[in-house]
């Protein structure tokens, strides 16, 4: 199956200590059963390292930190499992997670275990068995919006996030913070850059009232039932928090990429993702189907997807700055840089109203 739940062989350089790992299941996971550990990778991240675990006929996912060093409070697996911990029973498509450790004596990092989800992973193409349709991609769209306004509308304050999120001046740090992240990671002079975060200083608008946001709601973080009717995983949660909803649609939608935009913003991480394909909603399309969803004012959308353009060119910028720094030989990673400096263009131009 061609899809990115696929799982591949272990990284040279990103292996796990078997023994070290299979002994600290079998004494904190009763439920396991005897056996062999057997680990495999899933290839499709490019941030955190996930693992599929093996025992027997019991399977489970270890998230940890990507290798080298990470930007501070970046990449905080004991802060995602907790969140996980506290939302599973109000949105079930976050797995349930089983234990966090923050012993790096066993796999050279904290790390947490989690439930393995079953179901049908989507990325930039669809899995061989699936005859694709325009319908399907419609169905798909709806659910993606169906579930992000249904995340937003959770009481947040009943769950652990209200004791782990500030959500008064969210959209202020949020500049503020991505901006110093950019700074932290420069391996170049990008023109434009200083203009753009100008801009965004000065045209924050009012934030919607406060919801618990993913922050990274995309295609391949999502899992889908075989017929494309139920979300039944919702993955990486580590950007997770509460703040201004649209924020979180701006996110989507820089994910959410049509054939019409540029190739090298369809192309930076390789192939496109499916929503380019016939069928499929517009960001357009997207945005007034979750205003409908959610009841919420998109009349600033605008900044909103200026300034999600402009976070994904830092992490992109971010993970670049591993590679050039030696702390990944990951291939993928070489020309990363030209994609952050089409990025950061891009962003522009939805500043200035260019792109529509």
């Amino acid at each position: 199956m061609k899809a990115s739940q696929e799982t591949i062989q272990v990284r040279k350089g990103e292996e796990l200590n078997k023994d070290r790992l299979a002994a600290f299941i079998t004494g904190h996971l009763p439920e396991v059963p005897e056996g062999v550990l057997q680990i495999k990778q899933f290839g499709a991240g490019h941030s955190n390292l996930t693992y599929l675990l093996r025992i027997g006929n019991w399977e489970a996912v270890l998230r940890r930190p990507p290798l080298g060093p990470v930007a501070p409070k970046a990449h905080d697996m004991q802060r995602e499992c907790k969140i996980l911990a506290s939302l599973h029973p109000f949105y079930p498509a976050a797995p349930k997670p089983y234990i966090f450790s923050d012993d790096i004596s066993i796999v050279g990092s904290n790390f947490f275990i989690m439930e393995r989800r079953k179901g049908i992973v989507v990325d930039t193409e669809f899995p061989d068995n699936i005859t694709y349709t325009p319908a399907i991609g419609k169905r798909i769209s709806k659910l993606m919006v169906e579930k992000l306004a249904e995340l937003h509308q959770i009481d947040y304050t009943k769950t652990d996030l209200v004791t782990m999120s500030k959500p008064d001046g969210f959209m202020e740090r949020q500049v503020g913070g991505w901006t110093k992240r950019y700074e932290r990671a420069k391996t170049e002079e990008i023109p434009g850059v200083d203009e753009l975060t100008n801009w965004l200083k000065l045209n924050i608008p009012t934030s919607e009232n406060p919801a618990i946001i993913h922050y990274d709601y995309k295609m391949n973080n999502a899992m889908y039932s075989e017929d494309f009717t139920t979300l039944e995983g919702l993955f990486d949660w580590e950007m997770t928090t509460v703040g201004d909803p649209l924020a979180d649609v701006g996110v989507a939608l820089v994910y959410w990429m049509e054939s019409t935009d540029p190739e090298m913003i369809k192309n930076g991480f390789g192939k496109p993702p499916v929503t380019i394909k016939e069928g499929f909603f517009t960001r357009e399309e997207f945005m007034n189907e979750y205003a409908k969803k959610s009841g919420k004012d998109l009349s600033n959308m605008h900044f909103y997807l200026t300034f999600a353009y402009f976070k994904l060119a830092v992490i992109c910028q971010q993970i670049y700055y591993r590679y050039h720094q030696g702390q990944t030989n990951d291939e993928r990673f070489r020309h990363l840089n030209h994609y952050v400096a089409s990025l950061i263009e891009y962003a522009r131009s939805y500043s200035k109203g260019v792109v529509k």
